[in-house]
């Protein structure tokens, strides 16, 4: 909640009331004026002028009175409109403006409010995992494991779920924006942080990562170069995976414990002998 000249608009409201209470009296005296000059008329003690002066008051106090009332509900909009309470409950920020700034309606940022518990992330997945990312979607469940994200070395110790997949897969980039949500109790979660995405590999087998350095590419083929009879490099195909940093998964073409060419890959062709170097101590 964030007002503006909150304690004026009170005073405000709080004289337009005690004005109201004033009229309100005042008509309660016009009242009991009137019923008694009716009584003193039906005996003929009374003037007709006063009697008609009576009732005239009389309704002029009662128009004063929806004149004052009239003032507190302008008076009590006024305090709602400078109070602006916010749709949602979260964490908000600094003020964006001191007292007695000068602002405009719909124009002037006054303070940014961010929901934070839940928090979401958004991050793109590739068109080829789409219905990987649906199924995990449809069949994932409480205190999931599937998904987690870390900072650097600090792994989030509570589990996400997938929010929402977007409608439809971005044609320039090929990817798919997906938004997780994750717990944050706690606050240790900020908007506009970034993260990374731990998705859990969904088979039992070992993955085989190399340096992305290794890999060389041929027409939209990936090739890396492996050491075979008297150190002669072959060229061999793979089919890779998700990038890690600045290694790489290999899901086919390699196996564990294979050597591969690391260093000076694009001078090398089929055939050509190499140096293998002795590991550094």
């Amino acid at each position: 909640m964030y007002s503006i000249d909150q304690q004026l608009y009170n005073a405000n409201y709080q004289q337009a009331q005690a004005n109201l209470q004033v009229q309100e009296t005042n008509v309660q005296k016009a009242q009991k004026d009137a019923d008694r000059y009716h009584e003193l008329d039906k005996k003929d003690a009374i003037a007709k002028q006063q009697v008609d002066y009576a009732d005239a008051a009389l309704e002029a106090a009662k128009k004063q009175v929806e004149a004052a009332k009239a003032n507190v509900n302008a008076v009590r909009a006024n305090v709602n409109f400078a109070t602006i309470s916010a749709p949602f409950s979260g964490t908000i920020g600094i003020s964006m403006v001191k007292s007695g700034t000068s602002v405009v309606a719909g124009q002037t940022i006054l303070n940014t409010i961010s929901s934070d518990n839940p928090m979401a992330v958004d991050f793109a997945v590739d068109q080829k995992e789409v219905y990987r990312f649906t199924q995990l979607q449809q069949k994932q469940k409480p205190n999931d494991s599937t998904l987690s994200i870390a900072f650097g070395n600090d792994v989030y110790p509570y589990k996400g779920s997938i929010y929402l997949i977007d409608r439809a897969v971005d044609p320039q980039t090929g990817t798919i924006k997906t938004r997780l949500v994750f717990p944050n109790d706690n606050n240790a979660l900020k908007a506009g942080m970034s993260t990374t995405v731990r998705v859990l590999n969904s088979t039992s087998e070992n993955a085989v990562i190399i340096p992305y350095k290794a890999i060389t590419e041929q027409l939209g083929e990936f090739f890396v170069y492996v050491p075979g009879d008297s150190n002669k490099v072959s060229q061999r195909k793979l089919i890779l995976g998700k990038q890690i940093g600045a290694n790489i998964i290999v899901k086919n073409g390699l196996k564990a414990g294979e050597k591969i060419v690391v260093e000076g890959v694009q001078n090398l062709r089929q055939g050509v002998v190499i140096t293998i170097a002795q590991p550094k101590k």
